[in-house]
This record gives structure tokens, C-alpha cells and sequence, in this order.
């Protein structure tokens, strides 16, 4: 009986400095699903000069595409927790259409979401391009990546965000894990609708890229730009 008194006492000896209990492991918050419903803006009116969250508003077709896009989304068995849009005058009219199908739904705008024209593998798309304009571009919509793009929190998210062909296309090449520069070889139409879902575990998965079945073949505009 002494003995296994004895043992029992040099199991319990602490080393000294050593803590008495096993530190807890901190608590993880659980993860939930976001899926980002990514629009493209309508159709605008190209001006050189100026500033962008001015002019280069929507034309009538781009008001009728965002009708559309609105329209998809509204027929979707989904319920939706946000709508986020760049800046720009473009992308915010397009998501003002977007709302009024969504009034539950309060309207944010951000610059992380502006166009820019970030590195591509074709150099001729980059003429006129600064090093120091091409790495804030990059910076931007890798910040950008950063806060959207991840787990959702408290419970699962649907968040449509309204903004740029570029941006959408640079999203999509992150999400696969390819280079970003090839972000260039995609093609998404005015107003199209690109799809991508992040796991609780932050694994990404691509559901569409620049579906545009919504739009009539004659109102579909966009496809051939390379920066807008």
C-alpha cells in the first residue's frame, strides 16, 4: 500500500516552473460557408478623362443588363446577406438596380473593388503601365482577396459584390491557385455572373465564371474588352 502511495505521489510531482495544469487550447471558432456571387457592371459610357465615380455611367443597354442580372438573382432559392460594390460609377449604378430587387439588403461601396490593371502575361495590354501602377493594383485586389474571400463566420454567407471585369477575372485565378497573370485568358461579359464558394476549411471552389444565360445573345455586351 506504501508503495503505491509512494508512486502515486511521484506522478503527481510538477517540475519545477513547470505549470500545474496543461494549458487549455485555445477555442476555434467553427467556420461556415460564403459563396461570393461576383457581377460584372453593365454597359457604360467610355470617357477618357475624368473622374471615375463621376462619370462613365451606365448606357440604356447597361441599365437593361442590370435589370437582368437583378432578375437572376432574384430567382435564385437562395437567401442573400450582402451587396457590396466598387466605387466606381459604373459598378455602384449596376448594384443600385441590383438593390431594389434586394431592400433588406443596405448597399456598401468600396475602392478594394475599383478596376485597376494588375501584371498579365500579355505584355502588350500593360503598355503605358508604371511598375509602381501595376504592384498598387496588385496590391489592391490581393487586399481585396484577403477580407472577402474567406470563411464566413456565425453562420453561412451569400454576398454579391458588383465591380470589374479585371477584378473578377484576377478573383478567379487566386481562387484556382494558378498564376495570376493569366488572369487575361478569361472573358466575362457586362453583367455576367461569376460564382466562386469558400469552405469552412478556406478551400475555394469555382461555381461559374461569367455565366451570362440571363442576357438575350443581342444584348450581350463586353466580351471583347481587355480593361474596363
Amino acid at each position: 500500500m506504501a508503495s503505491a502511495f509512494l508512486f502515486l505521489t511521484a506522478a503527481l510531482t510538477v517540475a519545477p516552473g513547470a505549470p500545474a495544469v496543461p494549458p487549455a487550447s485555445p477555442a476555434v471558432t467553427p467556420g461556415f460557408t460564403r459563396t461570393i456571387y461576383l457581377v460584372r457592371h453593365g454597359e457604360y459610357d467610355l470617357k477618357p478623362e475624368g473622374d471615375e465615380d463621376v462619370i462613365n455611367g451606365l448606357t440604356p443597354l447597361g441599365f437593361m443588363q442590370a435589370r437582368l442580372i437583378a432578375a437572376r438573382l432574384r430567382g435564385m432559392p437562395v437567401e442573400f446577406s450582402s451587396l457590396t460594390s466598387s466605387t466606381m460609377t459604373r459598378a455602384r449604378q449596376t448594384a443600385e438596380v441590383i438593390g431594389e430587387s434586394f431592400p433588406r439588403l443596405k448597399l456598401q461601396t468600396t475602392p478594394q473593388l475599383r478596376e485597376c490593371l494588375p501584371r498579365t502575361r500579355r505584355i502588350e495590354a500593360m503598355k503605358g503601365a508604371t511598375p509602381a501602377e501595376l504592384d498598387a493594383a496588385e496590391a489592391q485586389l490581393n487586399q481585396a482577396f484577403a477580407t472577402w474571400f474567406v470563411p464566413a463566420r456565425g453562420a453561412n454567407q451569400r454576398d454579391i459584390i458588383v465591380c470589374h471585369g479585371n477584378v473578377i477575372r484576377y478573383f478567379v485565378m487566386k481562387a484556382l491557385g494558378v498564376d495570376p497573370q493569366a488572369w487575361l485568358g478569361l472573358s466575362v461579359a457586362h453583367c455576367s455572373l461569376t460564382i466562386i464558394q469558400v469552405s469552412p476549411s478556406g478551400a475555394f471552389k469555382v461555381l461559374a465564371v461569367g455565366d451570362s444565360g440571363h442576357i438575350p445573345p443581342k444584348l450581350l455586351s463586353g466580351l471583347a474588352h481587355t480593361h474596363d
